[in-house]
């Protein structure tokens, strides 16, 4: 009898008997699903069979068998979720698991807004040195190339692509001198683009409300959108002026998209300040008459009515001119100090000012400091600041803070409406970011408060505006998260759940998907996003990380070139 038992043992091993399991057909079968594709179509019934980092069926698998199986009775099957705008390709490096987006059901980041992760120099990695410090990292890479070795290296939880930005590589040969480039400076620049394009960049970028992006004029611009352009590139935006100026900054990208013929992405698309609130459909309309004239033009958008940027945001672009310490210096300046205060709180034709457009102190919230001392002031207001620190003018607050923490200084602007939110979410051709780097309830991460939109931005669409206010359907929802900004950037194979596609799935329950985050308490992981599958691999599973880190680095189409 025990040798017989032996014998059939061996013969399973061998997978030589009938009545020994076969080999699996799937690595991972997802069964009893509702699935929302992601095309806009209507949502369907059906079972998904994944093998490798691809999805190999849809449809009735149930006498399937896999290494993994997944019970989805009552959630949705979605494509995994796609971020416009991360900010997290420095972040990825401290934190690979990068928790706050994948518990979103984030599995793509888009990042590099103006100032990117490479090219970098000397003096670029010296002004960076106060960040590098306080996240103990070594910036051993200058290039694109070997950035993304770098990220193969170490891992991430999440794919990730990212622009060149057109301020690093005007930083790089410039430093933050306000000036045209010369014939030979430019050309450098065109060159740096070119090379970051070959090594995969998505495409050019710009941030032009701050300095020093904000010296660039258009025509630099235009040169360095033509040479994406020839690598099948895309120009992103965070443009020139999001306020009272926003007609002009839209115009601004239109000429760059049709000068350069290249599409158009505007980031985190938004109208700021009380003076503007209201204005969304107008500026809806001049979106959509550029389409309809032939340029390739969409939008993204984060669901808050704050944004967030640095502190040093307030004061004006000449002060920023020379980088951080030559700012820092002039701040300590009483002369200037005083001029400083003047221009703060005016409505400016050749700025945008934050403090102006957020009504003064109480509008801005401290979200991070690396001074450890100023620690007691995140999560409060400047005008709180301004009582503790017994300041007679909230401005010099803000100076003091900008020249005691090197102008390091995390800031939450409330600047927008909630209607105006919810007019441009209605709009197919936009797509959602978060616009917030990667954070963590624990660890190094955790010792600053984020926006809340590092935590809840996918979540907050659904739970908020698609089940309880009924703003966009589930369908349209999860296509402008997921094929609409896949098909815009121009990656190929992901954004769809479809047979041969990419295996990146968001598996979340409708009843409970909601965000926890606050302005007040930020760190805190939304609700009802159960499984997230990252090229195949599981890297959420009930609610909880595996640490797989099945990312890779997506690249654009350069690299093929």
């Amino acid at each position: 009898m025990r040798q017989q038992l032996f014998v059939l043992i061996v013969l399973c091993l061998l997978g030589a008997t009938a009545g020994c399991s076969h080999k699996p057909d799937y690595d991972v079968l997802i069964l009893n699903g509702t699935i929302v594709d992601g095309s806009g179509s209507p949502r369907y019934q059906a079972d998904v069979g994944i093998s490798g980092d691809r999805i190999v069926k849809i449809g009735d698998l149930k006498k399937a068998r896999a290494v993994h199986t997944i019970d989805a009775r009552g959630l949705v099957v979605a494509p995994g979720f796609i971020d416009m705008l991360g900010q997290s390709e420095m972040i990825g490096l401290i934190e690979p698991r990068v928790p706050s987006k994948i518990h979103q059901g984030i599995t793509t980041e888009v990042t590099g807004e103006g100032e990117s992760i490479a090219p970098l120099n000397d003096a670029l990695i010296k002004d960076m040195q106060p960040t590098l410090n306080h996240y103990h990292l070594t910036a051993d890479w200058r290039t694109f190339g070997e950035y993304f070795k770098r990220f193969e290296r170490r891992g991430m939880a999440i794919n990730l692509g990212t622009f060149v930005g057109a301020t690093q590589v005007r930083e790089y040969v410039l430093d933050s001198e306000n000036r045209p480039p010369t014939p030979e400076e430019l050309e450098k620049m065109k060159s740096l683009v070119a090379d970051a394009m070959k090594d995969g960049a998505l495409g050019v970028s710009t941030s032009l409300i701050y300095s020093p992006a904000i010296y660039a004029k258009t025509d630099e611009l235009i040169e360095l959108a033509k040479v994406a352009a020839q690598f099948g590139g895309l120009y992103a935006s965070h443009i020139r002026n999001e306020g009272d100026h926003i007609n002009e900054a839209l115009e601004e990208a239109f000429r760059i998209g049709r000068e350069a013929k290249i599409p158009v992405e505007i980031w985190h698309l938004k109208v700021a300040g009380k003076d503007m609130w209201g204005k969304m459909p107008e500026v809806l309309k001049k979106i959509e008459d550029a389409r309809a004239s032939g340029l390739n033009v969409q939008a993204d958008q984060y669901p808050y009515i704050a944004a967030a940027t640095n502190l040093a945001a307030c004061m004006p672009p000449w002060a920023h001119e020379g980088g951080n310490l030559k700012m820092i210096e002039r701040l300590k300046d009483k002369k200037i100090r005083q001029r400083i205060k003047k221009e703060m709180p005016v409505r400016s034709d050749r700025w945008e000012s934050e403090w102006y457009e957020v009504n003064g102190a109480h509008g801005i919230l401290i979200s991070s400091v690396l001074n450890p001392k100023l620690k007691p002031f995140e999560g409060k207001r400047i005008d709180e600041i301004a009582q503790l620190r017994g300041d007679a003018d909230p401005m010099d607050t803000v100076m003091d803070l900008i020249i005691e923490d090197n102008a390091q200084t995390g800031a939450i602007y409330f600047s927008m409406s909630e209607a105006d939110v919810k007019d441009a979410l209605q709009k197919s051709w936009v797509g959602v970011d978060c616009d917030y780097g990667a954070s963590n309830p624990s660890g190094v991460l955790a010792d600053e408060k984020p926006h809340p939109r590092a935590y809840g931005t996918f979540p907050r669409i659904l739970g908020k505006y698609v089940r309880e206010e009924k703003t966009l359907s589930l369908e349209t929802a999860i296509q402008k998260m997921t094929s609409t900004a896949a098909s815009h950037v121009g990656f190929k194979d992901r954004g769809l759940l479809k047979a041969g596609y990419f295996a990146d799935l968001t598996i979340f329950n409708p009843a409970t998907v909601r965000d926890r985050a606050t302005f007040e308490i930020p760190h805190q992981f939304p609700v009802g996003i159960e499984f997230v599958l990252v090229n195949g691999k599981i890297e959420l599973e009930n609610g909880q990380q595996t640490g797989v880190l099945a990312g890779r680095p997506l690249f654009g189409p350069g690299r093929k070139q």
